[in-house]
């Protein structure tokens, strides 16, 4: 509503308009007007006032006509209608509410009756302009929400399909950045960890398909929880092999160290569950091999199956080491060792030829954290 309100005064009597217009000026109303039945629509139109006096019987449109006009015209807000009507007889004047009016006034009008409708109906305008905003802000805010819910559910549909393909580091950072950059191919300084079982080549040759099947799931259920616990990126399961990286795509002060910690964790485990299988019958071991250095990565495969790699001879060493590795054993190349001798206890393993590496590196076998720095963390 217009403030102050704005009034159109429609009669087709001069004398009539002036004696509304200076009637109702007192009151500090923005007033209009208009002389017959067309320049009120004109006017309405122009003016969208908040309260309309029509004059009922006029020239070329009478009020009762352009009553039925203004609400049938669905470009205009709700504008209140007093018809001022010298008729007296009921009928006329249910004609004129029917037809659109919200009040009348009888003519000739008394001007403390005029008064009170012209309030009483501007009160009912202001009502309804403010349920009219209310809805509109309703209808906003309803609107915000369903935008916010649908792109939430995308985002939850786009996790669960990137979860399929990719670590869940990868597809937390892929989803929280709003794009896909993470995923083309970049180069970074990683720590790679392979593990993978003794005896289950010979296991799964004779043993019932069952069997393995279950094996395998028990233990990737263990190095499963293990790699989301220290914060590890699952590069790939191959069957019995493990695959984990460190420092990509989530960066990590020291990889080594992290890579080194989550090994000592999987070996408990591991144990643990080599036992079990062996009450049954099952001759299997595990071991595990750590390497440092530099990887290509991002995502290799095809549309609909994709996995995220790292490609280099980081991943080689890793893999190699795990060959090496007697059960039980955590070996460690030297730029591994270099980051975490302070951390740890190591005994050397020797100089390994590993397939595939041109030169013998040295190579060593991790012990345990040593205990002074964790009485320095207990301390700090």
């Amino acid at each position: 509503m217009h403030n102050p309100p704005r009034i159109l005064i429609v009669d087709d009597n001069d004398t009539n308009r002036d004696i509304l217009q200076s009637r109702l000026e007192l009151h500090g109303y923005d007033l209009k007007q208009a002389a017959d039945g067309e320049e009120a629509l004109a006017a309405i139109k122009e003016h969208l006032p908040d309260l309309v006096l029509l004059d009922v019987m006029m020239p070329k449109l009478d009020g009762i006509e352009v009553c039925k006009r203004v609400r049938a015209d669905n470009t205009l807000p709700f504008i209140p209608i007093i018809l001022c009507t010298a008729k007296a007889d009921s009928k006329d004047v249910v004609a004129g509410l029917e037809a659109g009016a919200d009040e009348y006034l009888t003519k000739p009008i008394d001007q403390t009756a005029l008064v009170a409708r012209v309030k009483s109906v501007l009160r009912l305008k202001g009502l309804h302009d403010q349920v009219s905003a209310q809805a509109t802000e309703l209808a906003t805010l309803n609107k915000g929400l369903e935008q916010r819910v649908a792109e939430q559910l995308g985002e939850i549909e786009r996790m669960s399909k990137l979860r399929r393909f990719l670590p869940p580091q990868v597809a937390d950072l892929i989803v929280a950045s709003g794009s896909e950059k993470e995923l083309e191919s970049h180069r970074r300084e990683i720590t790679a960890l392979f593990c993978d079982l003794r005896g289950f080549t010979g296991f799964s040759e004779s043993a019932d398909p069952e069997d393995v099947m279950t094996l395998l799931r028990q233990y990737h259920e263990a190095v499963g929880t293990i790699i989301h616990k220290h914060g590890g990126t699952l590069e790939r399961y191959a069957g019995d092999g493990v695959m984990v990286i460190f420092n990509d795509p989530v960066q990590v002060p020291n990889p080594a160290l992290a890579a080194v910690k989550m090994a000592l964790e999987m070996r408990v485990g591991l144990t643990a569950l080599c036992n079990r299988w062996r009450r049954l019958g099952h001759e299997i071991g595990f071991g595990i091999g750590i390497s440092h250095g530099y990887a290509t990565l991002g995502t290799i495969g095809f549309e609909g199956r994709f996995d995220y790699a790292a490609i280099g001879t980081v991943s080689n060493v890793a893999s190699r080491l795990c060959d090496e590795a007697a059960s039980g054993q955590i070996l460690i190349a030297p730029r591994v060792f270099m980051a975490i001798e302070e951390h740890v206890t190591v005994e050397p393993a020797g100089q390994f030829e590993l397939k595939g590496i041109r030169r013998p590196i040295e190579v060593y076998n991790v012990v345990e954290l040593s205990a002074a720095p964790q009485a320095e963390a207990k301390q700090a």
